[in-house]
């Protein structure tokens, strides 16, 4: 079974550049931007869509997603590993809170370095990995009032209903917690997972609301992949279909160079992953567990964040 691969995003990329909306932003950049579509990728035969036209830091997304998968909301562990994908928006913060033209770098080694200022500075508020984690939940009073209860922790209780229910429904997860997105330095752009068990296969869709093609989709399409298969190997089952939806899918207005660059390149094969071992559980994996070959990209693209 095929689904066209890197070839259907590289068709996506196209059709946003040339057809989508000219829109304005949140960031002042402005986006063009087509609304509600899908991808589907094939995981069956061991290949993971980790894109071959630029060099994805695929290491650094194994680390991210690991960083969600331990409930985490600073960026210090990300950054003590050399990861810097969530540090400009709280280095934006900080700039224009204090006033400082602080570098990224000394930035970064000021959240090393000083505790009080990574907890003051480096936190997220509740990003993808609290709710997927630690999603708050409340115990009434005898008064009528609340309290905080213990948080549900939906990833523990998703391989739990995949083993205990594979036919179920209900295998869903997501960040999307509306009371708290003020609090979020990003509310969740790939939001809603769900996962579907037949034959022996594990499948799954991720809902994204709103998708950077540039800059985003390459870690987002990435990790979920990657998720479906730890997902598989923890509940004994083997990899499906990975099928993407996305509502919002821009590209950022400034990007032209990296459109025009990477639509000029012919795609390659997709490597294939292995796991060096099946750790304890879904939050025991360490980055040296995830084994990538045959990956062979095309250089590097640099191109601007907006924040």
């Amino acid at each position: 079974m095929t689904h066209g691969g890197e070839q259907q995003y590289l068709s996506l990329m196209d059709r946003v550049w040339r057809t989508g909306a000219m829109r304005g932003d949140r960031t002042g950049t402005g986006t063009r931007a087509l609304f509600g579509e899908t991808l589907k990728f094939d995981l069956s035969d061991g290949t993971v869509p980790l894109l071959t036209t630029k060099r994805v830091y695929w290491k650094s997304a194994i680390k991210e997603l690991i960083w969600f998968l331990n409930g985490e909301s600073n960026i210090r562990p990300l950054v003590a590993q050399g990861v810097h994908i969530w540090t400009d928006w709280p280095l934006d913060a900080y700039r224009k809170a204090t006033g400082e033209a602080i570098s990224r770098d000394d930035f970064e080694a000021r959240i090393i370095a000083d505790d009080d200022f990574a907890a003051k500075w480096g936190d997220l508020g509740p990003v993808y990995g609290v709710q997927w984690r630690r999603w708050p939940r409340y115990a009434a009073n005898e008064d009528g009032s609340f309290r905080a209860d213990t948080p549900f922790d939906q990833m523990t209780e998703l391989v739990h209903g995949l083993k205990a229910n594979p036919a179920s429904r209900r295998h869903i997860f997501t960040g999307w917690n509306v009371p708290e997105l003020h609090r979020m330095a990003l509310p969740p752009c790939h939001m809603t997972y769900q996962y579907f068990v037949a034959d022996g296969r594990l499948s799954g869709i991720l809902y994204q609301r709103s998708c950077d093609l540039g800059l985003g989709f390459p870690f987002n399409i990435f990790e979920a992949a990657v998720l479906i298969r730890m997902l598989a190997q923890q509940c004994g089952l083997e990899p499906g279909v990975l099928t993407w939806m996305g509502a919002d899918c821009h590209l950022y207005s400034n990007h032209e160079h990296l459109v025009t660059e990477q639509l000029s390149r012919t795609p390659r094969p997709f490597p294939r992953m292995d796991f060096a071992r099946q750790p304890e559980d879904l939050f025991s994996y360490r980055l040296e567990d995830f084994l990538i070959t045959g990956y062979d990209p095309h250089p590097h693209i640099a191109a601007p964040v907006a924040v």
